[in-house]
């Protein structure tokens, strides 16, 4: 039998690449994993040879992507997980009518599918399906720890205690119970942190278009919400619509003192003007957290480095073991669902209207 085969383009870390690679191999797919993100490559060829076939590859070089689609015959699903850029001409050339095996579906392991051009995977027949909520838990925690290194100004005690500093805060912080917390984008990730923050004492408020449920308060416009909030914690998808959508004017509703996380998507903030607004001591906005960019990986820049009141990680926010292993596991039976023509119950992303 002809199984189906799917280029495992940058696997789970460490030991979930074996469960992933498991329950790939359980559905019958014909698997070629990338070793080039795999920290033990001699390992994971010693342990699959067998089962696999392997490759390696930039994921981020198109180039090298659309040959390795070139060589043989070809794959029938792509599996992403950090985010790869597959856009409109690698899913021409993956689709190609003298292509043995077109591609016909991409699966990506986490909730976004923003790397993806959809409008043209629509066009070209491609599925493309994700994993929202696999990350929740883990995006929210991570979201409350950055609440708590800026509100309490953590890394600035970490720092000079280092330097064998010793001092109290000029001006002592208010408590969590004390605090607004405002969601932009109340999903499941946004539900989530509403639940830490609420059990904290927070107050929670958030706009979506739709009224939100307690203990979250519906506020009815973005900009009541920036003016309201001591806490704006940022949890959208990128689109049309919400790209670049804080920007200078947004930042300039905040309330004097206030904090903005972002562990959403970079194109969502524009960078430039939240690195003015981080300059000037006399702006509203105190301090920001960011681990999503415009510009990551290769070609990670922003006008955020070298700023003290900025946070920055890099885009870590849903590296949980659980959270990846939920991913990546629900990720390949969506795969071999949509392969096997059992699309029922199997997330979908459509191009944005």
């Amino acid at each position: 039998m002809d199984h189906p085969r799917v280029l495992l383009l940058d696997a789970a870390p460490g030991p979930l690449l074996d469960r992933e690679l498991e329950r790939l191999t359980g559905h019958r797919l014909a698997v070629t994993l990338n070793l080039r993100r795999v920290e033990d490559r001699a390992g994971a060829r010693s342990a699959w040879s067998e089962l696999v076939e392997f490759t390696d590859l930039d994921p981020f070089d198109e180039a090298a992507l659309m040959a390795e689609f070139s060589r043989g015959p070809g794959f029938d699903a792509l599996k992403s997980r950090a985010g790869v850029p597959l856009r409109a001409a690698f899913l021409a050339a993956a689709t190609a009518p003298e292509r043995h095996r077109p591609l016909r579906v991409i699966g990506r392991a986490g909730a976004g599918t923003d790397h993806v051009d959809l409008a043209a995977a629509a066009r070209y027949g491609i599925t493309v399906t994700h994993t929202p909520g696999s990350n929740a838990n883990a995006v929210a925690e991570f979201a409350l720890a950055q609440l708590l290194t800026l509100t309490r100004d953590l890394s600035a005690h970490n720092e000079r205690s280092h330097r064998g500093a010793w001092g109290a805060p000029a001006t002592p912080p208010r408590e969590l119970s004390e605090l607004t917390l405002g969601i932009v984008g109340p999903g499941l990730i946004g539900t989530a942190l509403a639940t830490r923050a609420s059990a904290l004492g927070m107050t929670v408020q958030a706009h979506a278009r739709r009224p939100t449920a307690p203990p979250i308060r519906h506020v009815p416009s973005l900009d009541t919400l920036l003016a309201t909030s001591d806490v704006v914690s940022l949890h959208l998808p990128l689109t049309p619509q919400t790209r670049q959508l804080i920007g200078r004017r947004e930042l300039a509703l905040l309330r004097p003192g206030s904090v903005l996380l972002n562990t959403a998507r970079g194109g969502i903030v524009d960078e430039g003007a939240l690195a003015d607004a981080l300059r000037d001591p006399a702006h509203p906005l105190a301090a920001a957290a960011v681990d999503t960019f415009a510009h990551e990986h290769a070609a990670f820049a922003s006008p955020l480095f070298d700023l003290p009141n900025a946070l920055l990680t890099p885009h870590v926010a849903g590296m949980t073991r659980t959270a990846m292993a939920e991913a990546a596991l629900r990720c390949a039976d969506h795969l071999a669902a949509l392969l096997a023509g059992r699309p029922e119950g199997i997330p979908v992303a459509s191009p944005a209207r």
